[in-house]
């Protein structure tokens, strides 16, 4: 059976990693570990990396490598066209979203009532 809330936020994985590499540039291990707090769900590195390759080829983030001890990090940041495509979607999640929540709200308390 299929996961509902788990379907739903990996619909939000794009915006979601955009939004976390606006705050701080960060690694893939740092947004694993980030999604995992945010969400409780753990975003595997096969899901990822294809995610934050797909980011940067079409140039809403911008990798860069990093020496971090003994390891060579990419860091991922943020781009002018990844802020303006987050904040599209941001716009796009305010308006419609808080309509559509007050309509289910509004239809919970009727079928409450036995309402059909």
């Amino acid at each position: 059976m299929v996961d509902v809330v788990d379907s739903f936020l990996q619909g939000l994985d794009r915006p979601m990693l955009l939004w976390l590499i606006q705050q701080k540039p960060k690694h893939g291990y740092e947004l694993m570990t980030e999604v995992k707090r945010l969400t409780g769900r753990k975003l595997k590195p096969s899901t990822l990396y294809p995610l934050l390759y797909w980011l940067e080829s079409k140039g809403y983030v911008a990798g860069e490598w990093v020496k971090k001890g003994e390891r060579n990090l990419k860091r991922y940041s943020i781009t002018a066209e990844g802020k303006m495509l987050l904040g599209k979607v941001s716009g796009l999640l305010n308006r419609p979203l808080k309509h559509v929540l007050i309509d289910l709200l509004s239809d919970s308390a009727s079928f409450s009532k036995g309402c059909p």
